[in-house]
């Protein structure tokens, strides 16, 4: 690779870097092609980014960027999961599908420039996503409208029932 190459790639994922919301670092040994093809479809569905790359690289392309508190885990085979969007999507699909393999080990993340430890990744994979969460406040939200439209129909209701009660009661058999 020539090095206006390198760098032209350095200052696409420098920019990458910035706008990145989380991002977990994961090393991986010994894994075929399928499991990384299935992996890659997980990935894409939870619109996180997946990228092997360079470790020289990617440790010059995460100076001045939320990513440099783990730049140091950029050693051996890694990949980096990236999410521009949802913070927990990136450990939770990775945890999810890695959890009966010996392959793929997560090293660490980062969360909001924050670094986070293998412990911390297991922690933040059993949050709820980001739709997840919209649906539960939306819910709450719902709940008392709810409660409102059938308070103020109760009345009527109950007095409906009476009047029909009254009719059937007068009603000649």
């Amino acid at each position: 690779m020539l090095k206006s190459e390198k760098e032209v790639m350095i200052k696409e994922l420098h920019e990458k870097f910035a706008r990145t919301k989380s991002a977990v670092v994961a090393e991986f040994s010994k894994v075929d092609v399928e499991t990384v093809t299935k992996l890659r479809r997980k990935f894409r569905e939870g619109k996180v980014e997946y990228k092997v790359i360079k470790n020289t690289l990617a440790r010059r392309a995460a100076e001045g960027t939320s990513l440099s508190v783990i730049s140091d885990d950029f050693t051996g085979p890694v990949a980096l999961c990236i999410s521009y969007d949802d913070v927990v999507a990136p450990a939770k699909i990775l945890m999810d599908f890695i959890k009966d393999m010996e392959t793929i080990k997560v090293r660490s993340a980062v969360v909001d420039g924050r670094k986070v430890d293998v412990n911390g990744v297991k922690a933040l994979a059993k949050l709820p996503g980001l739709n997840e969460l919209r649906g539960q406040l939306l819910g709450m939200l719902n709940q008392p409208a709810g409660k409102l439209v059938r308070t103020i129909a109760a009345p009527g209701s109950q007095l409906a029932r009476v009047i029909q009660a009254n009719a059937d009661k007068s009603k000649p058999e």
